[in-house]
Parts: C-alpha cells; structure tokens; sequence
C-alpha cells in the first residue's frame, strides 16, 4: 500500500468533492471517504480525502471528528494534510474552523500554519485580508443571509480571532506578488513573534501558485480547495507523488437520473429557475412537509417518464426560508428537508435510478448516508471544484455529483448530464 501524498479533511460532503475534484485535475486516483473509516486504512489512493459533517456541528464534536480523521490518514501514511473549509469561510464567531486547525496543529506538532480560501476561478480573492464574493465584500454579498451561518463581516483575521488561543496575522496581497521567497520570510517574520495563524492574501491564481511552492513543506496547510490545487505538481517534482500513480475509473452506467436539490444559494436559486423552465419538477415546502409527509413526492417521482431527468427541490428565497423557520423552527425546518430528500432518493434508486445530482451540503450529507455511501472514486469536472463521482451501491455502479450551493453556472444541472455522457 503507497501513502497518501496528501490526506484532506473537509468539513462538509460538497467541501470534499470540490477539493478531490481539483486534485483529480492532475489525472490520478483520488479516494473520497464519507466519514471516518470504520477500518484500518487499505487499498489507499494517492490522494485521501475524509468528508465530515461538521460545519456547523457543534466545536467539541467537530474537533473530535477531525482528530479522527487525522489519526485515520496518519496510519495510511500521509505525512502532509490539509483541512479544507469553504471558499466562503462559512462559519459564525464560535464556529470550528480555528479550533480544528488548532487541535490538528497540536497532534502534528505544527507550529504555523495559513488560511486561505481563495478560488479566483469561482470569483472568491481574499485583500488584506477581507474575503470577497466576485465585485463584492463577502459581508455584502448573499451569503450575509446564509440561514445557517450568516456571514456579516469579510475580514478573515477578525473571524478567526475569537475562534483561536493564538495570535492571528496577515501575509497581504504585497508579500504575495513579490514570490514565493519573500511570503515565506514573511511567515518566518510572523512565527518568530508568535504568531501561529496567517491569513494569505490571494486574488488570482498565480498567488494560489506562490502560495502552495511557498508553503507545500509546512505539515498541515487549511483553506478551500484552490489552494491545493498547485500541490500535485509540485509533489511530482519534489517525488512525493509517484509518477506512475494509478488514474481514476469510470464505470458503465445504467439510465435514469434525478436531481436533488436543498440549498437556498442565490446561485442554486437561479439554476433552478433555469433547469425547470424546461424539465418536470417538483417543488418540496418544510410546512407542507410537516402536514402531508414526503409520500406525494415519491408518487410525482414514480410517475415520471423513463429517460427523464425530473427535478425536486426545497430551493426557496431568503424571505421564504425565514417563513418556514418562523412557523416550524430552523432545525426543524431544514431536517424536515434533509429527510424527504433522503428518502427521495432511496425511492429513486429502488425504481432503477444510477445518477444522482444533489445541490448543497446538507442534501448531499443526507443524500449519501440514506444511500449508505461511504467511498467515491472521483471523476470528470462538471465546473470548477464539482466533479462527477463513482460509488457502489447494492452491487450496482451510481454516479453522484455533490455541488456546493454557490457553485456552478446558471445551467449547472443541464451540463451535468451532458458531461457525464461524454
């Protein structure tokens, strides 16, 4: 068994096929594993990548989780690890991304490490050190009415501080563009006087570049998935990733799809609106849900012709979503959701569906679980950081696509189907 040049941690199901998504980019086995494996690693990929549940989980449970998963992918032999968090640095005050990043310096013995969830291809820079969203602050961009995690403030170091025990820095956009030697001097600069978390400056891809050559040594480095995204060849060059590498799979598939659909994104909203101008669909509303079951679903589902690709979805606006939250409760509201989704999709694969789009980290959570998935081999890209991914179920080959909310164009779900037959 080869180890693991790299083992990821990420801390939602959409998370992780975006940054295996990337890595696979470099034409190699990558291995995605929903949860922490029950078993003593095996059979390992050269890139290793544990999909947790953990965004919002709360920080005990989410660090515990973690250092689970750590101590998984050290047994498979990976001495470098990543801890992957979204583009949109998802998380309130009292969230988990400084804490983890603290509790898996502390098992690895690192005294530093970076912060970057930049991914220029999908419009996400982060300048000194404020996070934007395309032309817009993170804190004025959609994402400042997440139902589950508003994001109200775009500056990362005044994120981070209240979630870590130490000292936050920055590494500008300046550092940055002088190359990789002055940002590691600059790091150098800010351990020296204690500092262990550096947010990095990034606004387009050849400072992900400088980033990753610059910092590729340090043992755990954290941020979103483009970040990464360098590290292949710089492994290959640096011969931590073997040249003849296994490259991924790609099983026969059965007909018959469907697309799953939970997330509120304004980007999900719109692609939607897009996809079901002109296919069939069926809209899921929490109230409804809590008065009829999810029973008048399945029976649209089972009704609907071979060969199509039907939508159902909970997608809604902020203004509907704060009803539903209103009248039933957040928790109650958004689970209420997951399951129906979950079990559509359970009803789907029992009438002959392989190929399964789901949309938003929540869904594809549920989504899989209710599937029993535990392991995708990752395959072509749909858009950047959401690739198709293969898995076994009950003996039959499934293709899965796990999109972020905000990730994709307008006719994401369209694409989907066509890039999966090519």
């Amino acid at each position: 068994m080869a180890a693991p040049a790299l083992g990821v941690i990420a801390d939602d199901f959409t998370g992780a096929t975006d940054i295996a998504g990337l890595l696979a980019r470099a034409g190699v086995q990558v291995s995605l594993r929903l949860g922490v494996p029950e078993h003593p690693p095996e059979d390992t990929a050269a890139f290793e990548v544990i999909a947790l549940k953990c965004r919002t989980a709360p920080v005990t449970d989410a660090v515990a989780e973690c250092r689970a998963a750590l101590a998984w992918l050290r047994d498979a032999g990976a001495e470098r690890f990543f801890w992957k968090y979204c583009s949109t640095f998802d998380s309130t005050p009292a969230g988990n991304i400084g804490p983890v990043a603290e509790a898996l310096m502390d098992d690895l013995g690192a005294g530093q490490t970076i912060y970057c969830p930049a991914f220029p291809e999908n419009g996400r820079a982060i300048f000194m050190g404020n996070l934007f969203v395309g032309q817009q602050l993170l804190s004025e961009s959609p994402m400042k009415d997440h139902p589950l995690t508003p994001m109200r403030d775009s500056n990362l170091q005044r994120l981070l501080a209240p979630q870590t025990t130490r000292p936050v820095g920055l590494a500008d956009r300046l550092t940055v563009a002088q190359g990789e030697a002055a940002l590691q001097r600059r790091l150098a600069e800010l351990r020296d006087a204690g500092t262990a978390h550096v947010v990095v400056d990034a606004v387009a891809d050849g400072d992900l570049q400088i980033i990753a050559n610059a910092c590729s040594g340090m043992p755990l480095l954290t941020g979103g998935s483009a970040v990464a995204m360098p590290l292949p060849a710089i492994y290959r060059r640096d011969g931590v990733l073997a040249a003849d590498a296994p490259p991924p799979r790609r099983p026969a598939l059965a007909s018959g799809a469907v697309i799953l659909s939970g997330s509120c994104s304004a980007m999900t909203n719109a692609q939607v609106a897009a996809y079901r101008s002109n296919a069939p669909s069926f809209r899921l509303d929490p109230v409804t849900l809590a008065e009829s079951g999810v029973a008048p679903a399945i029976d649209w589902l089972n009704g609907q012709a071979d060969g199509t690709a039907p939508l159902i979805y909970a997608t809604a606006q902020p203004d509907e979503v704060q009803h539903a939250q209103a009248t039933l409760g957040a928790e109650r509201a958004g689970q209420l959701v997951e399951d129906a989704l979950a079990e559509l999709a359970l009803a789907a694969f029992g009438s002959g569906v392989r190929r399964f789009v789901l949309a938003g980290g929540e869904t594809s959570g549920a989504v899989a679980r209710s599937l029993g998935l535990t392991r995708l081999d990752i395959g072509a890209e749909i858009a950047p950081g959401v690739p198709w991914t293969f898995a076994v179920v009950d003996g039959e080959d499934v293709a899965v696509t796990l999109k972020s909310g905000n990730f994709g164009t307008r006719d994401f779900f369209t694409i989907a189907m066509a890039r999966l037959e090519g």
